[in-house]
């Protein structure tokens, strides 16, 4: 039987965790570090390549898009306010949560200094990252040079600008915005085949990462990526159950209805780790819950295309545990910063499985909060757990939320 891509990548940590853990001390510990760092931190530069022009391609597409959905009628533009009012709060939810999550379940002291060791053997700089102060937060929100931005990795800078940009495009007149949001969007799918390239080549980074981490870290290594699986699932749990409030206290579902109808798009959520393989069972969930025609037609496919209920909190909760790993303070202003990216960069995410998305979905709230994103590509490897929160969190607030916005309109029209 063939393995598939997830599995080798996760072998590649597990295995590159035990050897470097056993290889600790030998005499050929060192050049052996010394070579899969360089191997290692290549598919890394690899994968950072990426970030900046998806970013800017994903919030100009997503943000003209949800502008011309806007103008096609009353549903979409409902939909579009339930989405930006849960990608809000989920940011939110993620950094208020997660600082308490580590407060209350800390990380082993021995096993994060040995992890603080090991991730500093990836990146020399990754254990020494500074939070910007309060003169230099202000100031990095406007680009004054946006080149000079994108060459520094100014993330929120190229996020305000990006935003900015794609307002004016939605404001041009139909034959100059179209070709602009065509060339954005092509944008998006080059990159993905860039970086579906680059995860081709995953086993072997992670590989070579993994065995760094390993050398310095020892058997603690395990641990803490273990603690880092459960407090990270947990934050797609709590939007998966938020899901269910909105069902049963907002749309008036029976809890049963509501749950027996979401069998089947969850179980194809979990089985494809997509939200867009899942539209079609979504659609007949919908309709078996009597959503108007209208409104599951209009708003699931937006959902589809713009709407990840989980992404802001538990891409949040990357950022803050990495931070935590680092021993990196994250004050109100690097969490503010933290959420504002994760709640628009959230907006137009693609639909597929997160292992395609991870680093490039949260590398800009962790570079906008001042945190290292090296050790994104260790955590790329069990990504594969959490997503499945992620996808069947996803899948059940989208039908949630087009049940709110079809059902109470129409109680609306009859009260």
């Amino acid at each position: 039987m063939t393995i598939g891509p997830t599995w080798r990548v996760l072998g590649a940590l597990i295995g590159g965790l035990l050897v470097g853990a056993l290889s600790a001390g030998a005499p050929w510990s060192e050049p052996a570090v010394q070579i899969a760092s360089t191997v290692g931190g290549l598919w890394l530069d690899a994968l950072k390549m990426t970030v900046i022009p998806l970013i800017v391609a994903l919030l100009v597409t997503g943000i003209v898009g949800g502008s011309d959905a806007a103008r096609e009628g009353g549903v979409a533009g409902r939909s579009l306010l339930w989405f930006v009012v849960i990608l809000t709060g989920s940011a939110v939810f993620g950094a208020v949560v997660m600082p308490l999550l580590l407060a209350a379940f800390p990380l082993p002291q021995a096993a994060g200094e040995a992890l603080r060791a090991g991730l500093a053997g990836v990146d020399p700089k990754a254990a020494a990252a500074a939070v910007p102060g309060l003169a230099d937060f202000v100031r990095s929100i406007v680009p004054a040079n946006v080149v000079k931005a994108a060459a520094d990795g100014s993330i929120l800078q190229i996020v305000v600008f990006t935003a900015l940009f794609a307002f004016a495009i939605a404001r041009l007149d139909e034959a100059k915005r179209r070709p602009l949001a065509a060339f954005f969007d092509a944008l998006t799918e080059a990159m993905l085949v860039v970086i579906g390239w680059v995860l081709w080549l995953a086993p072997a980074g992670v590989l070579a990462l993994a065995f760094v981490v390993g050398v310095g870290a020892g058997g603690a290594a395990f641990g803490a990526v273990l603690h880092y699986i459960v407090l990270i699932s947990s934050l797609g749990l709590a939007i998966l159950l938020a899901a269910y409030v909105v069902a049963v206290l907002i749309v008036r579902w029976p809890l049963g209805r509501f749950a027996r109808a979401m069998i089947a798009p969850q179980a194809v959520g979990i089985s494809t780790q997509s939200s867009l393989a899942s539209l079609p069972a979504m659609l007949a969930a919908a309709r078996e819950l009597g959503v108007p025609d209208k409104a599951a037609d209009v708003t699931l496919p937006l959902a589809v295309a713009l709407f990840r209920a989980t992404g802001p909190a538990m891409n949040m909760g990357v950022a803050i545990y990495v931070a935590h790993w680092l021993g990196i303070a994250l004050g109100p202003l690097a969490l503010a910063a933290g959420v504002a990216v994760a709640a628009t960069t959230t907006f137009g995410t693609v639909s597929l499985p997160g292992q395609l998305s991870f680093v490039t979905s949260i590398a800009p709230i962790a570079l906008a909060m001042g945190v290292p994103i090296e050790p994104l590509a260790i955590l790329i490897a069990v990504e594969t757990i959490p997503d499945l929160f992620r996808t069947v969190g996803n899948v059940t607030m989208d039908v949630a939320v087009a049940g709110a916005v079809g059902l109470r309109r129409e109680r609306e029209k009859i009260d």
